[in-house]
């Protein structure tokens, strides 16, 4: 009798065991699986409520059903004081309780990566530089507009977008926009050693006025060996007066940049950017340039070249000339591949 009251004993724990598993397992990892079918971004804005944060992971498709969510996630003792701000990714196939165990308190992941390249107006560098932190793209171009902002760092409306050295930096998700300006500033100043101030004065330009040169010189090529070939053209153009006549200051000044044209009615817009009417550099850079291309402006080659223009063959270098009629003659074979490619703006 003891042996068979044992066996129904261990029946009875096995048949317990296998209706109480599926509770337990939906109890300890949610309902329902979210499904996500990708790793998906999710970030909570400091301050965030506990009901705003359900809201959003509701509308931005981490959770199917609200409701359930909320009273699995008190059931685990997920409160508002335990939710952290921050950048956070839930991977592909997570479920409730990988939801979960991520947003407690310091699991979000708050350092990222800033990227700012490729951009020229001070509108495509707030856009891209808030991409993934905090601060949104019109709160951070007020500071970056601001006089005051702009002073404090000895920068104007048009040389403060030489404070931007573009590289890859890490920085907190909820770092503020006067935060990331002071920053941008640190690594500008540290990119202005000893040495690099010293070439800058020995060439004659200051800090901005290097990188207004690189940026143009950056919209000419995007051969960076031949950069500083390109950057001795305008230097031997600024030392005797010629004006720059550089076509990509005339497009910035119109603000269209899918011009591949330009046409001689441009030439007469009124700008501080247009080259052609007024000598020297234009106030500001046109472009955030590499430091490849602030280096190649430093470094730049000294040549005797006064005119260059695209080569023909589109190969994206250029043909080089110390006498106009010689550029004439490079300029045709320009002129007549763009109307052979019916290029005309």
């Amino acid at each position: 009798m003891k042996k068979i009251l044992g066996l129904i004993i261990i029946a009875a724990l096995i048949v317990g065991g296998v209706m109480v598993y599926p509770k337990a397992m939906a109890y300890l990892q949610g309902q329902t699986s979210t499904e996500l079918k990708k790793n998906t971004p999710f970030f909570v804005a400091t301050g965030t409520s506990y009901d705003e944060l359900i809201k959003q992971l509701k509308t931005e498709g981490i959770i199917e059903d609200s409701d359930k969510f909320k009273s699995y996630a008190e059931s685990r003792n997920l409160k508002e004081s335990t939710i952290e701000p921050g950048k956070y990714v839930f991977h592909t196939g997570a479920n409730w309780s990988d939801v979960l165990e991520a947003l407690r308190k310091g699991n979000g992941e708050q350092e990222v990566k800033l990227t700012f390249n490729n951009t020229r107006t001070l509108e495509e560098i707030s856009k891209k530089i808030t991409k993934n932190i905090e601060p949104t793209t019109e709160d951070f171009l007020a500071v970056i507009e601001s006089p005051e902002i702009q002073s404090k760092y000895e920068f104007n409306e048009h040389t403060i977008r030489s404070i931007f050295i573009p590289n890859t930096y890490n920085v907190w998700w909820d770092i503020t926009s006067e935060e990331l300006v002071a920053r941008m500033a640190k690594e500008y100043k540290a990119f202005w050693n000893e040495s690099r101030k010293a070439k800058a004065k020995q060439i004659g330009l200051s800090q901005s006025e290097v990188s207004t040169l690189a940026s143009i010189v950056y919209t000419e090529t995007a051969k960076v060996d031949e950069a500083p070939i390109i950057a001795g053209v305008y230097m031997n153009r600024l030392k005797r007066g010629i004006p720059l006549q550089a076509d990509p200051t005339l497009i910035f000044a119109i603000g269209d940049f899918e011009i591949r044209r330009v046409l001689n009615k441009d030439k007469e817009i009124e700008s501080p950017y247009n080259t052609y009417k007024y000598t020297g550099l234009p106030p500001g850079p046109i472009y955030v340039s590499p430091i490849s291309y602030l280096d190649a402006v430093l470094n730049y080659d000294k040549n005797d070249y006064i005119y260059f223009c695209a080569k023909e063959d589109f190969s994206g270098y250029s043909n080089f000339a110390k006498t106009l009629s010689q550029h004439n003659v490079n300029a045709r074979k320009y002129q007549n591949a763009l109307n052979k490619r019916n290029i005309n703006r």
